[in-house]
Order: structure tokens, then C-alpha cells, then sequence
């Protein structure tokens, strides 16, 4: 508001300033012009008695409060209002009239001839405060004027600056939301391009914030199930030196520090990949994860009368994936398998196809319904939909299988043209696993959308179909 008065009061000023000058200025050329004529008028009424020597009895009246004086040859005021001698105007014209004339905005002297000769001289002069009172009502009209242009200015500049504050104040108002953790910001449209880009931006943050945080807090509820697995091996090797602490060896000592060690490795993986970050141990290497789970599962499951068996083919392409996100879904699966299976435990890994790997977990269990896979809270299946959306993350698929009780992960196999940096900068694809005959179709339902709309992915042949 006041940017736009002070650009109108500038404005204003430009323009009336040299108008008021120039109004005054022609005033005083019309003035002058009027007295001029009086002058002239005057000097032709008393030219006959100046002529015989006389003194004229009266002269012209001016009008309003014009002075009329005569003055002879000599400069000696005759008859008239003006002074007893002549002034500069009087006595330029009496003299030999050199020179530029005596500047006397509001006098003129006008001589009175015979035969050539100058006999005596007419003076005629106004106040300047009867021009410039003259000029007094026009002024304040000018600055009336103006003010209404300012008031003007004003209240318009009032009312844009209420529309374009207005935005601003609900932007302000929704940042203040988005900051104290409310993401449903919905911005209106304003008809002003900027607010509305601005508003755009912040809603598409919210959103993002929101997807983010919901995120997050689902991957932490869920990752919280990871760390049971080293916590509950560490358990048992506690509670197993309590029964007979001097038995105690190195070996179990650092069976335990082995333990910890995984606790730690798999906290930093889960913030990692809870963070969606690239590890550094992309491809993985299958081999070397399944004989770390060997080590890890082999004593736990014998503890329960259980044993597991791993099955690697001689020569297996390394998968496009990374390995912390690998250790973890294959810990998900294990972790099943243990805690809601039966019998022995059965990893085998074999190629699906030339795109494809297949890891497939089995055991004498029940099985694990479909919809664990989105559903963490059914009664088996804790930790599934975290291993999905990692294996989806990854650009694979994880399904399970009820008869018998089998869960296949199936990840892409990685191509030689492609280095791990590159791969990390380019955008994951869902891949398109071939479709053996016979094979069944399941319903998947998308983890986010709540809608449980099915898709038509096929599910992975169990090992029993070859």
C-alpha cells in the first residue's frame, strides 16, 4: 500500500507541480497582456492635453485594483496612483532605452508621443496578490484533484494488497500446520499464479511428508520384528552359560559376540533401508548369505528337534539386488518358517527362467496365507509385508504358498553391462516373471492403495512342479 501511494503521490507531483508553475506563469502573461492595453488605452486618452501642455483632469479607471499614474517628460508623477518619481520601467522609457528593459512582471510604462518626440509616460501596475488570489480557488481545485487521485490509489492499493495477503496468511497458516504435523493441507485456487504455484508446492511436500512418515512408521512397527531373531539367538546362549557358567569357552564367547554383531549389522541395515538408500553390497551374493543363515538357524532349529537343509545349484548368476535387503527378507522368511512352521526347514535356490532367480523356503507347516503379505497383524505372517516391500523395492516379488508350505522370493538376475553405481541410478521395474503351465494365480492386493483390488501376478511354481 504504501509502495503504490508514494508511486501515485510521485506521479501527482510530476504532473501538477510544473502545471501550478506554468498556471501561475500564464496568469502573469494575461495580466501583463491587460495592463499593456489599459496602458496603451490611457495613453491615447491624455496625448491631446499632453500635446498643449496640459495636465489631464483625470485619467481611465483600471479594473479591480489596477494603478494608473502619468508622469511627464521629466518623471514626475502628474496624476495617477504610482510613485512620485518614476521607476525603472518610467525612466527606461524616458531614457535612451538601451539595454534589456527593467524585469517588472506585473508594471508597464508606456510612453506618450508628439510628433516622435516622448512628452510623458503612462504607468500602469497590479499587485501580485490579485493574480495569484485569482489563482488561489484553481490551486486548491488541483489539490483536491489530487487528493482524490492518492485516496484513490489508496483504497486500490488496499484492496490488492488484501487479495495478495489473503493467500499469503492461509499459506503462512497451512506451513504452520504442515510444521506441527498435519499433512491434509488443500490448498484453494487464488487466481494469483505465484500463491498458487507456492501452494501447490507446499501440498505436494505434505503429501510427500505424509507418504513419507506413514512410511516409516509401518517399516519401524514391522523392522521391530527383524531384531527379535539376534535377540532371541543371544537369549538362548545367556541363558545356556547361566545353566553352566564354568563351562564357559572362547568358542561361546564369541558365538555371543557373533550375535551382537549380526544385532548391529541388521539395526544399520533396517535404517538404511528404511531410509531407501542404496548399500554398498549390491549384487548380492547368495551363496555367502545362505551360509551365514546356515550358521546362524542350523543350531537354533536343532534345539527343537529341527534340522535345515540348503540346496545351491553349481553355477548361479548373482541376483540385481542388494544384499542388505536380501539378508532381511530371507531372515523374514526363516523367522516364519521357525516360529509358525513344523519340520524340517528346505532353502533351495534355482534360476526361473533367464531373468529370474527363485529362493524358496519350505517346510511341514501349515503355510502362510496370501494375505500376510499385507496384513501384519494376522496371527501368522509377522514381518511379511515388510519382506515384500523389500523384495518390491528391489524389483522382485515375494509370494507363499499353502500346499505345501512354501514362500518363494524371486529376484532379478543381474546383467554383466551393468555396473552397481549405474543400477543405483536407475528407476526400479516391477519384472515379469514367465508363467509356468499349470501354474496357479493368486490375488495380490497392493500394500497402499486399501482398495484389496486383485491383480492378476502369477504365483511361483512350488518345487514339487519342477
Amino acid at each position: 500500500m504504501a509502495l503504490a501511494v508514494t508511486a501515485a503521490a510521485f506521479a501527482v507531483a510530476l504532473f501538477g507541480i510544473p502545471l501550478v508553475v506554468g498556471l501561475a506563469e500564464f496568469a502573469v502573461a494575461e495580466e501583463r497582456s491587460s495592463l499593456q492595453r489599459l496602458a496603451g488605452f490611457a495613453a491615447r486618452t491624455v496625448q491631446e492635453d499632453m500635446t498643449d501642455d496640459l495636465v489631464p483632469r483625470r485619467l481611465p479607471d483600471g479594473p479591480g485594483e489596477a494603478a494608473i499614474a502619468l508622469y511627464d517628460d521629466e518623471g514626475t508623477l502628474l496624476l495617477g496612483d504610482g510613485p512620485a518619481h518614476g521607476d525603472g520601467p518610467v525612466e527606461y522609457v524616458l531614457g535612451d532605452r538601451t539595454g534589456p528593459p527593467p524585469v517588472e512582471d506585473l508594471t508597464v510604462a508606456v510612453p506618450v508621443s508628439d510628433t516622435g518626440d516622448v512628452i510623458g509616460v503612462v504607468r500602469t501596475s497590479t499587485p501580485p496578490s490579485q493574480v495569484y488570489g485569482a489563482l488561489v480557488p484553481i490551486w486548491l481545485g488541483m489539490a483536491g484533484l489530487a487528493a482524490v487521485v492518492l485516496v484513490s490509489a489508496w483504497l486500490l492499493a488496499r484492496r490488492l494488497a488484501i487479495r495478495l495477503s489473503r493467500p499469503l496468511e492461509r499459506l503462512v497458516d497451512d506451513a504452520g500446520r504442515l510444521g506441527d504435523g498435519d499433512f491434509g493441507i488443500t490448498p484453494d485456487s487464488t487466481g494469483i499464479a505465484e500463491t498458487d504455484r507456492a501452494s501447490a508446492a507446499l501440498s505436494r511436500t505434505a503429501r510427500r511428508l505424509d507418504d513419507l512418515v506413514a512410511r516409516e512408521r509401518a517399516f519401524s512397527a514391522e523392522a521391530s520384528h527383524q531384531l527379535r531373531t539376534p535377540l532371541a539367538g543371544l537369549r538362548l546362549r545367556l541363558e545356556s552359560a547361566l545353566d553352566r557358567p564354568e563351562r564357559m569357552t572362547t568358542a561361546e564367547i564369541a558365538d555371543g559376540l557373533g550375535s551382537i554383531d549380526r544385532l548391529e549389522r541388521t539395526i544399520d541395515e533396517l535404517l538404511a533401508l528404511a531410509r531407501e538408500r542404496q548399500t554398498t553390497s549390491a549384487p548380492a551374493d547368495l551363496s555367502a548369505l545362505l551360509a551365514e543363515f546356515d550358521e546362524e538357524w542350523r543350531s537354533r532349529l536343532a534345539l527343537e528337534n529341527r534340522r535345515i537343509s540348503i540346496r545351491l545349484p553349481d553355477s548361479l548368476p548373482r541376483p540385481d539386488a542388494s544384499s542388505a535387503a536380501v539378508r532381511q527378507i530371507i531372515g523374514v522368511l526363516l523367522d516364519n518358517a521357525y516360529f509358525h512352521g513344523a519340520g524340517a526347514v528346505s532353502v533351495s535356490v534355482h534360476e526361473l527362467g533367464e531373468s529370474a532367480i527363485a529362493v524358496e523356503i519350505s517346510d511341514d507347516g501349515p503355510g502362510v496365507p496370501t494375505a500376510a503379505l499385507t496384513d501384519g497383524h494376522i496371527g501368522n505372517g509377522m514381518g511379511l509385508p515388510l519382506a515384500r516391500r523389500l523384495a518390491e523395492s528391489e524389483g522382485g516379488r515375494l509370494t507363499v504358498g499353502t500346499v505345501p508350505s512354501t514362500m518363494t522370493l524371486l529376484l532379478p538376475v543381474a546383467t554383466e553391462t551393468r555396473s552397481p553405481a549405474h543400477r543405483d541410478n536407475e528407476p526400479v521395474n516391477r519384472l515379469s516373471f514367465p508363467q509356468v503351465p499349470g501354474e496357479a494365480v493368486e490375488p495380490q492386493h497392493h500394500p497402499d492403495s486399501g482398495r484389496g483390488e486383485p491383480s492378476t501376478e502369477p504365483a511361483v511354481p512350488s518345487r514339487h512342479q519342477g
